[in-house]
């Protein structure tokens, strides 16, 4: 068994955890790094799962999660930087879940081919020309990562919002939990109408704020702001996080299984390939829009623009099996778009009972690397452990854990590069 993992500070104000391998592995010399854009993963799973499978795991935080993305990627490179210092890492794979994935598949991509990467006129706002140098890992894990947090942002915007200054003047036209739309706690059937007018106004939302953060933003570096170097930003129905609005969240048709045949480790622990289906039932029986503290977007013109904005085009929407119309090229906040400049060996795995199931094909799509991987968990949630889904379906219960790192060892010992 790995030992326990260890404190360690990196720099003046990255907190670490390092978990060691037992003695004599042969892939100690591999460590895993594992970073979130703002959770605190010091003691995620990777830590004593992938150290108990031979590899030394570091699991680190950003110092501030009110960073701008630019500080966070830099952050990145320090701990980079320092694994590469260490006289017993060979190789460094990073490892992305959840909102990871947006930090990391930035980081790496910078890494790979420069600030120039994200500095073009396509970009809601350029990266820092100062991200220069940063030191590429060696591959990438990205775990029930999501699309990015500007599309998990722009995924829970409420369109019915009526006044920007206020989460409580709804149109009932386009609330979600309004019964007249086809709200239901136990599970929504919504109109196809319904569906195509709600994911029009979001997108026409979106863009608004966008174009409001951006004329801000304007008025800022002209020197005229009401602060010299930032400005506070609250955006009524923003917040990202799942029990926020979210349409395929109540219509569970929406995002519900691949469009390709792909690898599924079954809860017995069979491994087939076949069209991948969502385990995931109903959530979020009531709206949150109205509350500050629960349904708002706390945060700043500058940080909104770099974090969590994506342009969205008159297609904008998303079905069982796609989502369409989103501009991956006008952020680096998009792991989809950032992955399109990515060459290392790249593995997306997505859980099945999980919220972000449906990221993980369009994250492979859009990879441009020669070895990309894409494979599913059946019944694991967003954490990776057993669903209550599992039983729901008529499943026989699996350690979905053990399933998932089990899949990322053999992926990565299969690869002899990272054994050089």
């Amino acid at each position: 068994m790995s030992s326990a993992g260890t404190f360690v500070r990196i720099g003046r104000n990255i907190p670490a955890v390092h978990y060691v391998p037992d003695a004599g592995s042969n892939k100690s010399g591999i460590a895993v790094l594992v970073m979130h854009s703002d959770a605190d993963y010091l003691s995620f799973s990777a830590g004593p799962e992938l150290s108990a499978r031979g590899y030394q795991v570091w699991c680190a935080n950003v110092s501030d999660s009110r960073l701008s993305l630019d500080a966070k990627i830099a952050e990145t490179g320090q701990v980079m930087d320092y694994l590469r210092d260490q006289p017993d890492v060979s190789t460094v794979i990073l490892l992305g879940h959840s909102g990871g994935g947006t930090l990391l598949s930035a980081f790496q991509n910078i890494a790979e081919n420069g600030p120039s990467a994200f500095r073009g006129p396509e970009k809601l706002v350029a990266c820092s020309a100062d991200l220069t140098d940063l030191t590429p890992a060696d591959g990438l894990l990205l775990v029930d990562s999501n699309w990015g947090n500007g599309a998990m942002r722009l995924f829970s915007l409420d369109p019915a919002v009526i006044d920007e200054s206020s989460g409580t003047l709804i149109n009932p036209d386009l609330d979600l939990f309004n019964p007249r739309n086809g709200f239901d706690p136990h599970g929504s059937t919504y109109s196809e109408e319904f569906i195509r007018t709600f994911q029009r106004a979001q997108g026409e939302r979106n863009n608004r704020i966008i174009d409001h953060a951006l004329e801000r933003l304007a008025v800022i570096e002209s020197g005229r702001g009401n602060y010299a170097d930032d400005e506070p930003l609250t955006i009524p129905g923003a917040e990202q996080g799942f029990r926020n609005n979210k349409l395929y969240a109540q219509d569970t048709r929406l995002m519900s299984h691949t469009r390709e045949p792909h690898t599924l480790i079954r809860a017995n622990g069979s491994v087939t390939k076949e069209t991948v289906v969502s385990l995931r039932g109903p959530e979020n029986t009531k709206t949150l829009t109205d509350s500050y503290w629960d349904g708002a977007l706390h945060t700043t013109v500058r940080t909104f623009l770099d974090s969590y904005a994506v342009r969205t085009t008159a297609a904008y929407g998303y079905d069982d099996t796609t989502v369409r119309g989103i501009d991956w090229a006008s952020s680096y906040n998009c792991t989809t778009g950032n992955v399109s400049g990515i060459s290392v060996p790249l593995l997306t795995m997505g859980m099945t009972a999980g919220w972000e199931f449906a990221a993980s094909e369009t994250i492979y799509d859009h990879s441009t690397s020669k070895d990309k991987t894409v494979a599913y968990v059946e019944g694991a949630d967003h954490l990776f452990r057993p669903s209550p889904a599992i039983a729901h379906h008529g499943l026989p219960a699996g350690d979905t854990i053990a399933h998932t790192y089990d899949f990322i060892d053999r992926w990565v010992s299969d690869r002899e590069p990272f054994f050089d």
